[in-house]
């Protein structure tokens, strides 16, 4: 396309060589265009853009029903995006506060089963409702214009022009004096902001806050049982046996760092028994119990060994000696087992003195400041 020929004003362009498409310019001086009104400045624009009107359908009539009504539908979508999002928020920061605390379990049917879908439901309503309302908005309130427009180097002229344009369009929105859709909108914006905002609380948040790592619910006077909360008394395991016991608290069996090995020593290993610095008093007669999370990778330490008084690790062959603390003998793992320490209740249960008093599971790069 040339620079000449179609276009309004005193030369169209340059025949001679010099800056590309500096026509427009040439026929208008900056204080000519600040003094041309808006609506002018937009035909002007067009005109010189070789921008063709093919067809006009203006919006509805200011006031008239037809635009009330409109006006309140898009409000009304815009208003209940605001109302998901903030109740996505709700949601997200009230669970542990004012209502229920999320925590996951299997099968469960409280509201640690309703917490996540409810996140996702009203995070994807309020996204819906955004997108219908500007839909209805753009097939409803504003004016639909079919033009073809051909495509040239921009320059001051059509910087000028291209913002009376944006401008206009602004105006031909309507937004100024429908202050339903404003009021709307503006709730909206803050719902949805808030809403994408307040997850990445997740992300900066204290992880060690509450000592998270470095403690389990093992407590004093916790009772050890079972899987199927069934509590343990001395004597209930043969000499040389291991079973895995966990906290006698709600979903204790479900905690996994909690899981415990009891094992009841023989005679001979007994007599071969080395505790742990500070820790000889940590069992109760004959029985010791220590955490079944490896110290390497936290696998599950479950394979006993009482001939050789050896806890095995499956997933990298890390090998534990009970009768020296649970110290690591062979593996990649580098430091023992915690050990639990343990009695006995007027009843007659075994029961926690107290929690783990380090953390159990993986070394990680801050676990002696736990």
């Amino acid at each position: 396309m040339t620079t000449h020929d179609t276009r309004p004003g005193t030369t169209g362009g340059a025949d001679t060589p010099g800056p590309l498409y500096g026509g427009p310019d040439d026929d208008y001086t900056p204080e000519q265009l600040a003094a041309l009104p808006r609506e002018e400045l937009d035909r002007l624009g067009a005109r010189y853009d070789g921008v063709e009107v093919l067809h006009v359908e203006p919006g509805p009539e200011p006031g008239s029903p037809m635009e009330k009504r409109a006006v309140r539908q898009v409000g009304l979508m815009f208003a209940l995006a605001g109302l998901c999002a903030f109740a996505f928020c709700v949601v997200y920061a009230g669970a542990g506060w004012f209502l229920p605390d999320w925590q996951w379990e299997l099968g469960s049917s409280t509201f640690s089963a309703l917490y996540t879908p409810l996140l996702g439901l009203l995070m994807g309503l309020a996204f819906t409702f955004f997108g219908v309302g500007l839909v209805l908005y753009t097939k409803k309130l504003l004016p639909h214009e079919t033009a073809v427009q051909d495509k040239h180097d921009g320059s001051h002229f059509d910087r000028v022009t291209t913002g009376a344009t944006l401008v206009g369009g602004l105006h031909n929105s309507g937004l100024k004096r429908r202050k339903l859709i404003t009021r709307s909108l503006l709730f909206m914006g803050g719902g949805l902001g808030l809403m994408l905002v307040a997850p990445l609380g997740g992300l900066i948040k204290n992880p060690n806050r509450g000592n998270p790592l470095g403690t389990t619910q093992w407590a004093e006077g916790v009772r050890l049982v079972r899987d199927d909360g069934t509590p343990v008394r001395p004597g209930d395991q043969e000499p040389g046996s291991l079973e895995t016991v966990f906290p006698a608290v709600p979903g204790g069996n479900h905690q996994t760092d909690a899981a415990t090995m009891l094992i009841r020593l023989r005679p001979s290993q007994q007599d071969e028994a080395v505790p742990r610095q500070g820790q000889e008093d940590f069992g109760y007669g004959d029985y010791v119990a220590y955490s079944k999370i490896c110290t390497h990778a936290g696998c599950p330490v479950s394979l006993y060994e009482q001939e050789t008084s050896r806890i095995l690790c499956p997933c990298h062959q890390s090998q534990f000696d009970v009768t020296q603390g649970a110290k690591p003998i062979f593996g990649p793992a580098t430091r023992s087992l915690p050990q639990l320490p343990i009695t006995v209740d007027d009843e007659g249960f075994f029961v926690a003195r107290s929690d783990y008093i380090e953390a159990v599971g993986p070394t990680y790069w801050n676990r002696e400041r736990i």
